[in-house]
């Protein structure tokens, strides 16, 4: 199913490459104004292929890795359901239903981490990245309710249009340092780094797909979501740059002692997410495209 979802999405590769965004929505909470908006352009494109490819290989790899395990039906469903989850968060065109998605792969994400529960380890670093994500995401859905206040809107796509607005007002800043938090915890930033080493008590499928491939991604993608409305200010420059080349060096000089090889995939990672931070803190055109490259 998921190598059948990659070779949909690369269908829209020609459309999406000539500057057209698909788009669907459909009317979820009337009263509020919620919707169930689902848009595809460049950027969620490259996430939606990310997620899908290297989930397809990740299924084919733990079905091997874990052989004759009674548990493998739970790897599988629980893999699925992050997926999915994590499709929906790089699709979402409403920052409630992103961020609705996005806390769903927290809890994925200590289904996953926690597989092997009868090891102590495996259920404390499933608690922590439960607990550090979990409350960076609630820390995210308040910025965005004051980013929703100052633009009057929560559609994503249509917060470029408003920077000048955005920034000026005198809610920018609280709303910035909301939303640069719930992406830090999620991306492992520096000082919220320590939780993803710990998580590669999870087994090695797991390890491979959610921390290094894909959901410590969720905060890189935020980032680079909000850039074109938030970027490009002194407050945008000085955190997101300071975060991103402490947790590069941080992650480095960590990673140098290591003699663990998942550990020292731990630490690599964490410094690689430093980098992309980096580059997107820069908010020029050609950061940019470094950043997705390199990702």
């Amino acid at each position: 199913a998921p190598g059948l979802l990659f070779v949909y999405f690369v269908r829209f590769l020609g459309p999406v490459a000539s500057g057209r965004a698909v788009e669907e929505s459909w009317t979820w909470v009337a009263g509020l104004g919620i919707q169930l908006a689902l848009r595809l352009d460049g950027l969620s494109l490259l996430f939606a292929l990310v997620v899908t490819g290297i989930g397809a290989i990740v299924l084919v790899y733990g079905g091997g890795y874990l052989a004759g395990n009674e548990r493998l039906p739970r790897f599988y469903a629980a893999t699925l359901f992050f997926m999915a989850a994590m499709l929906g968060l790089v699709l979402a065109d409403d920052a409630l239903v992103l961020f609705l998605f996005w806390e769903l792969t927290s809890v994925s994400s200590y289904l996953l981490i926690g597989f092997d529960h009868e090891k102590e380890d495996a259920r404390k670093a499933a608690l922590q990245a439960l607990l550090v994500t979990g409350a960076g995401g609630l820390a995210m859905l308040v910025g965005f309710l004051l980013l929703g206040e100052i633009a009057g809107t929560l559609q994503l796509s249509a917060l470029e249009a408003q920077a000048s607005l955005i920034q000026a007002h005198a809610l920018y800043l609280p709303a910035l340092l909301l939303l640069l938090l719930g992406a830090f915890t999620k991306s492992a930033q520096y000082p919220f780094h320590f939780w993803l080493p710990g998580a590669m008590a999870a087994p090695s499928p797991v390890s491979a797909y959610l921390h290094s491939a894909t959901m410590v991604k969720a905060g890189i993608y935020l980032l680079a979501r909000l850039n074109p409305a938030l970027g490009g200010s002194d407050a945008w420059h000085y955190l997101v740059i300071l975060a991103g080349t402490t947790t590069l060096l941080v992650g480095a000089v960590l990673a140098y002692g290591q003699t663990d090889l998942k550990r020292l995939l731990a630490y690599t990672t964490v410094s690689a997410l430093g980098t992309l931070t980096l580059l997107l803190g820069i908010s020029t055109d050609l950061a940019a495209r470094a950043a997705m490259v390199f990702l």
